[in-house]
């Protein structure tokens, strides 16, 4: 077959009913799908596999064969299939006159220049594609300006045995990653109840008689007021 001067990639969808093709814009990938040929020999196929299946069988062998002579002798009218389509495609694509390369017209074909717009960029594509570009670019800048106006550095010793330390977690976080269940032990950790014994992860506090004040810890005497606490049990 000859040479044919088209899209640089295709796929072929062709099985033994017909021949079918899709084309890829060499730019982007969008695809064309040509029209469906249908194959004199599949047809024949389908009509004795069809027989074949409405007799009992008897026409089976024979549909299957018009089925491996069309694999083996439709090299020539696979070809002609897809001259026919690759004609079909060229109708839908675009060839621009300066790379050479067919592109689809629905995104990579600049009408105005007739090439491709990575030859000819369309000017408005290129023009709003520039605006927010700039935009961006700009808002980056004046963030940099604003953080270098601000002193971040002054307090900071930078002796040759300095060190800047990284915050120390608070007692609280510290405390509920490693909570114990005050029965067995186990690590409770933020469970509101012990996942082994199911005792209560965060024991009752006892109320100050006098001021109502709930300790945080057991204690003999309400640090607030000074009165006996309660016994908790």
């Amino acid at each position: 077959m000859a040479l044919v001067q088209f899209v640089s990639n295709y796929d072929d969808l062709s099985t033994d009913r017909g021949y079918q093709f899709k084309f890829h814009c060499d730019k982007c990938g969008n695809g064309y799908m040509s029209r469906f040929q249908a194959s004199a020999i599949g047809t024949a196929g389908s009509l004795l596999r069809a027989a074949g299946d409405l007799f009992g069988g008897w026409a089976s062998t024979a549909g299957n064969s018009a089925y491996d002579i069309q694999r083996s002798v439709g090299g020539k009218a696979h070809d002609d299939a897809l001259a026919k389509a690759v004609e079909e495609g060229k109708q839908h694509f675009h060839q621009c006159s300066r790379c050479g390369r067919w592109v689809c017209p629905e995104v990579c074909w600049n009408a105005n220049a007739e090439q491709c717009e990575e030859c000819a960029p369309d000017f408005q594509e290129e023009l709003a594609s520039s605006h927010a570009n700039a935009k961006a670019e700009a808002a980056r800048e004046q963030l940099h300006e604003r953080a270098r106006q601000t002193d971040y550095a002054s307090k900071i010793d930078m002796g040759g045995d300095s060190h800047v330390k990284a915050p120390a977690r608070t007692a609280a976080a510290s405390s509920a990653q490693t909570r114990a269940c005050v029965s067995c032990g186990v690590d409770v950790g933020k469970a509101k109840f012990c996942p082994e014994c199911g005792t209560p992860a965060t024991p009752p506090r006892a109320t100050c008689q006098g001021c109502g004040h709930q300790p945080e810890a057991p204690t003999k005497f309400c640090p607030e007021c000074g009165a006996k606490m309660p016994l908790i049990g």
